[in-house]
């Protein structure tokens, strides 16, 4: 199975632009297959790969980062320990990011729970006042 790049741009959310991009910066595994005419061709590989560093992108891993993993990727077996570090680095990352953005979460949720209280403190009293 293979896909075009209008086809992998759809598969990922990604752009054709930043597929190029991924490509030409060394953020792919390999080369991209080409047709005959030229125009690439995507591999699931490719699609697998794509997902992943999308996904690393997602939750914050700086290029740079995932140029190594990539390199690091590329290169074979016997680096499993540096690829290993860079994730569980970049975990601990995105684990701090979660713990500060629940927090900031939790001070949401007081606030609609003081506005929720105040609201329904409201509907109780209209609605006594309707009886009397």
């Amino acid at each position: 199975m293979s896909f075009t790049i209008a086809e992998m741009a759809e598969q990922t959310g990604l752009t054709p632009h930043t597929l190029r991009y991924y490509e030409r910066d060394g953020l792919l595994l390999g080369a991209v297959d080409r047709a005959t005419s030229g125009h690439r061709r995507y591999s699931a590989q490719d699609l697998a790969w794509i997902t992943l560093i999308t996904r690393l992108r997602a939750t914050g891993m700086p290029i740079r980062d995932v140029k190594r993993y990539a390199a690091l990727v590329r290169a074979g077996d016997g680096n499993e320990s540096e690829r290993l570090d860079l994730l569980l680095a970049h975990r601990a990352r995105v684990e701090a990011q979660l713990a500060e953005i629940t927090g900031h979460l939790r001070a949401v949720d007081h606030k609609i729970g003081i506005y929720e209280g105040k609201v329904e403190q409201a509907l109780t009293s209209s609605a006594l006042e309707a009886v009397e």
